[in-house]
């Protein structure tokens, strides 16, 4: 399985108001493996970038004057991406502006959605660690992942970030270099530690009664507050 790991840095908030795309970053996993190969472009938006954007990822207007204009780099993009599936925090913002670039050079383009599969690693996130905070940093802190370098937002710092993330949240892979590309097109995996054969068996501790009766209160509780009943009963 091919997948991008992808983040964009942007203008301002919105595309209704004209702004637009200004860095894409993207790096590639195939299998879960970080093969190495990654895409980053600066991107001339033909505009100004709002004082508050500029705050997060600290790219000025004039830091692009000399950049190439999204129409210029779009091929390679879409080269890149075709057939993956992209895996982005926050999927409706890239999405919406990597779909507005698309239809200011075709007036009836064919969205992103149709080259790309889409995993929205918030999403994700949110349904694994509900009512905790789920931004890339906070994930991060979660997932032991180094982002000391992380002073501003930067697409593809962010993007290695949550690729060594994405990883970890979905079966524990970690080890993506951030001072450069793996030479050797390989992420290192944590080793599996096997218990000996000769062991002692592992003791089975019964629950009590007590501790029973407090599991069945505890799912009557939940069958009254919930519609559908405690899950563990069904």
């Amino acid at each position: 399985m091919r997948q991008i790991v992808l983040d964009t840095e942007t203008t301002g908030l919105e595309t209704s108001e004209g702004h637009r795309i200004i860095e894409i970053g993207c790096v590639e996993i195939v299998d879960r493996r970080c093969t190495g190969r990654v895409l980053h472009q600066y991107i001339n938006p033909e505009r100004d970038i709002d004082e508050g954007a500029a705050e997060v990822h600290g790219i000025r207007t004039e830091d692009l004057l000399d950049k190439p204009v999204f129409a210029a780099v779009v091929d390679e993009f879409m080269a890149f991406v075709e057939g993956a599936e992209l895996v982005i925090h926050n999927a409706p913002f890239d999405v919406g502006f990597l779909n507005h670039e698309l239809k200011l050079l075709d007036a009836s383009p064919a969205p992103i959605e149709q080259h790309c599969g889409i995993l929205d690693t918030l999403v994700m996130a949110r349904q694994r660690h509900p009512g905790q905070r789920v931004s890339l940093d906070a994930l991060c802190r979660r997932y032991g992942v180094d982002n000391s370098s992380r002073e501003l937002h930067g697409a593809l710092l962010d993007a290695r970030l949550l690729a060594e993330v994405y990883l970890a949240m979905t079966g524990g892979q970690v080890g993506l270099s951030l001072d450069g590309e793996q030479s050797d097109g390989q992420a290192k995996v944590e080793e599996i530690r096997r218990l000996s054969a000769e062991r002692a068996p592992l003791p089975v501790i019964r629950a009590s009664t007590a501790e029973i009766e407090a599991h069945d209160a505890k799912l009557a509780s939940i069958d009254k507050a919930s519609e559908e009943g405690a899950l563990w009963r069904h």
